[in-house]
């Protein structure tokens, strides 16, 4: 399974944020999971305020995924909010 993990440092405009999610779940072969985070460790502090997980069934499917326009229009309108972003790629076994 592969999953593209994104991290906001701040709560999205929850309107854009919404139709965000609706794009995101344009992507081919995707599974869509996001929310806030609400804490982390005592003694630490949250490195995000929300977070976003697009699924995929395997590596083919994301790189099907990664090379269709609805992937790169979910990711200019991820840049669009203005606000901390950090996107990670990563295998689950």
């Amino acid at each position: 399974m592969i999953k593209a993990i994104a991290l906001w440092g701040e709560q999205p405009d929850p309107e854009h944020y919404a139709k965000h999610c609706e794009l995101a779940r344009t992507v081919p072969g995707v599974t869509l999971r996001e929310g806030r985070v609400f804490g982390s460790p005592p003694g630490t502090t949250p490195a995000a305020a929300w977070f976003a997980e697009l699924e995929f069934e395997d590596m083919d499917a994301f790189k099907r995924a990664a090379s269709s326009p609805e992937f790169a229009a979910t990711g200019e309108d991820a840049a669009s909010f203005g606000i901390p972003l950090q996107i990670f790629f990563t295998e689950v076994e």
